[in-house]
């Protein structure tokens, strides 16, 4: 029954937020719109398959921040290559991932979470670290609080796998405004020689031992 009560107080807390966020970001959302699409085009969304909860694939929102900029063979070029002032911009404020709140809206994603990531990685996973499905995807989560993008995968996860195993509600209140700290302060924006972070390939055998 109280876990009962802890996912409904999270849901409803998840929608009145995210309803809240979108009429009030209505202002955001009109300036942003214009300026994506004079810098870097159309279309000024971002859409691309990630894994839910489960593991379950949806589409995330995100405003674009990257151009379509491919080589003579037609593969893209690499994000530092593609990403725009405007795009930078967009990434170290989080604004980036205001269209999120509409996949919050939807059920697809909570508030707070382990950030969705690529379907391909799923299957990446140690045991351990596919723990990380067992509940929806955040906007925010520990991972990002405890360090975004200048942890390792193999700490992102971790602190990942932790909040699935302590979740509670006043957890994600203090994840929440660690968060607006962590957007202000504007660390850990991306990962060392990297504009995020480099692709996931699995950990090693013998971290997969150690964590599993």
């Amino acid at each position: 029954m109280e876990t009962s009560f802890a996912e409904f107080l999270k849901r409803t807390f998840d929608l009145t937020v995210s309803l809240m966020g979108l009429i009030i970001c209505i202002p955001l959302f009109a300036f942003v719109t214009p300026l994506i699409w004079l810098t870097i085009g159309t279309p000024v969304f971002f859409r691309q398959p990630r894994a839910g909860l489960k593991g379950k694939p949806f589409l995330i929102a995100k405003f674009r921040t990257m151009r379509e900029l491919r080589d003579a063979k037609g593969d893209l070029l690499p994000d530092g290559d593609r990403l725009t002032a405007v795009g930078k911009f967009l990434r170290s404020t989080s604004l980036d991932e205001l269209p999120q709140l509409w996949n919050v809206l939807k059920g697809e994603m909570s508030l707070v979470g382990p950030r969705p990531l690529l379907l391909v990685y799923v299957s990446r996973y140690s045991p351990r670290q596919a723990k990380r499905l067992d509940v929806k995807p955040g906007i925010t989560g520990l991972a990002q609080v405890k360090g975004r993008n200048a942890l390792s995968w193999e700490d992102k996860f971790e602190w990942d796998v932790r909040y699935c195993e302590s979740w509670t509600f006043f957890l994600d209140i203090k994840i929440l405004f660690l968060s607006v700290v962590q957007v202000f302060s504007r660390q850990g924006i991306s990962a060392d020689n990297h504009s995020t972070m480099p692709e996931f390939m699995g950990s090693s055998e013998r971290d997969r031992i150690s964590r599993a």
